[in-house]
């Protein structure tokens, strides 16, 4: 059972991963073109949020990794370990770092627009989702630690 829902998930994060590579491949680079086309006053933005973009593509392709890693560790009943607990440190400070690429291109962007874009909206809510996987991993990352401990002296004791 536990085998099922596990290998749903990695399917889950699969698709993540490649609806992120069309995206980024494919849809974005035209939405970005054709904005510019529209809006010539926001044409400059074009490269500059392009390559936020990208940048922080890394991590999140890194926390696929990771989750996907976490989740192979719970299908072999070692969900409870050191690996684990590295898995989510990493994925927090994946997320930091999505949190803090963001945050510089919204200022930049307000700093350019005076924070009228819906570029600023969409920084802050992507912002907001990191924010809320970083403080997620992290209360894992030490209830996880907690068990481990606990385990080890149960182990100990016996």
């Amino acid at each position: 059972m536990l085998q099922g829902k596990t290998t749903f998930l990695k399917l889950v994060i699969v698709m993540m991963g490649v609806l992120a590579l069309i995206l980024c491949i494919v849809w974005l680079p035209d939405l970005a073109r054709h904005t510019a086309d529209n809006n010539p006053d926001f044409a400059y933005m074009r490269y500059p949020v392009l390559i936020v973009v990208y940048i922080t593509a890394i991590p999140f392709y890194f926390v696929l990794y990771q989750a996907f890693k976490l989740l192979h560790l719970i299908e072999r009943k070692n969900a409870f370990s050191e690996l684990a607990i590295e898995s989510l440190k990493s994925i927090k400070y994946c997320a930091i770092s999505i949190v803090i690429v963001y945050a510089a291109g919204v200022a930049f962007i307000g700093f350019l627009t005076g924070f009228q874009s819906v570029l600023a909206v969409i920084g802050a809510v992507i912002i907001f989702a990191a924010s809320a996987v970083a403080v997620f991993a992290a209360v894992l990352q030490e209830l996880l630690a907690h068990a481990l401990e606990m385990k080890t002296e149960i182990d100990l004791t016996v």
